[in-house]
């Protein structure tokens, strides 16, 4: 369900798609930060897409000053690249935690990336990486919270597993 106001969140599984800018992106989540972050404390499933990753960390360079949800310690970073940006288009997924439901039975795959940043989290919750002029954040783990770099609902087959392994996962 399309929720519209903090009020309606609810349900075992949060989703935060986006595309777009960190500092606007902050902005529209305003108002659903203290279920934001009632739902990470509690246990519910959250996944971060493209921005929606983004947002769980404690800032960006794309909006400095503007602070993140602050669930992954860290900050969004441009990526450091000789290639162009953005970089859109089909690229490798390397999981590196075999364990990270995400990815189970899917392993490596293709996916669809639009982004010029990436997550740099300070912890150990880089999930899977991807290779654009140098290794560049494409997922992470901890505990409850997944956040994926790439858009997994124009990946075909590869991100369309990704989301059912999210859906099935048990609360």
């Amino acid at each position: 369900m399309l929720v519209s106001s903090p009020e309606k969140l609810e349900g075992g599984k949060v989703i935060i798609p986006g595309v777009g800018a960190f500092g606007k992106g902050m902005e529209n989540l305003k108002p659903f930060l203290p279920e934001m972050r009632r739902a990470l404390s509690s246990g519910v499933f959250v996944l971060g897409i493209c921005l929606g990753l983004h947002l769980m960390l404690e800032g960006s360079e794309e909006a400095p000053g503007v602070r993140g949800i602050g669930a992954l310690k860290g900050r969004v970073v441009k990526i450091n690249t000789t290639l162009p940006l953005p970089h859109i288009g089909w690229n490798w997924v390397s999981p590196q935690k075999e364990s990270c439901p995400l990815f189970k039975n899917a392993g490596g795959g293709h996916a669809y990336f639009v982004h010029s940043y990436h997550a740099l989290p300070e912890e150990e919750v880089i999930a899977a990486t991807t290779d654009y002029g140098g290794r560049v954040t494409a997922a992470v783990w901890k505990e409850n919270l997944f956040g994926v770099q790439f858009h997994p609902e124009k990946s075909g087959p590869y991100g369309l597993k990704i989301l059912k392994n999210f859906m099935e996962l048990e609360c």
